[in-house]
């Protein structure tokens, strides 16, 4: 029975440790928003909660999917990337991209089926662009 509990103890503590390593620093607070700019101009924004990483700051890349419909009775699916940044200090921030939808340069009115999210990438630490 001695010999049992360190083993169980050093089980439940491995476990603990792999269940802290799974839980990503960086979510989502809630489905992505889509808006309409024109017939198919859209603003896809994600809002990013970044309290786990908000020490030193992070960056990285939100990949998702879009399922799309335009008028003429085309579909398509698309695989986006946006990339992001999250200041130090900072709980909370938004990203926002801007994309097309359609078979012709705005012939047809598309609508938006469905946005998923894939994958969401994260590295410690503030990300800075180099100046243009």
């Amino acid at each position: 029975m001695q010999t049992t509990l360190p083993c169980l103890v050093c089980l439940l503590s491995a476990a603990a440790q792999v269940t802290q390593a799974v839980t990503p620093a960086v979510s989502v607070t809630q489905e992505p928003l889509v808006m309409r700019m024109s017939k198919d101009e859209f603003r896809i924004a994600f809002g990013i909660d970044a309290g786990r990483c908000s020490a030193s700051g992070c960056y990285g890349v939100i990949r998702y999917r879009v399922s799309w419909r335009a008028e003429d009775g085309t579909t398509g699916a698309d695989v986006k990337q946006v990339s992001y940044s999250v200041a130090p200090s900072t709980l909370r921030s938004i990203v926002v991209d801007r994309q097309y939808f359609d078979t012709a340069e705005a012939e047809h009115t598309t609508e938006i089926i469905r946005v998923s999210i894939d994958r969401i990438t994260v590295a410690q630490g503030s990300h800075r662009r180099p100046l243009p």
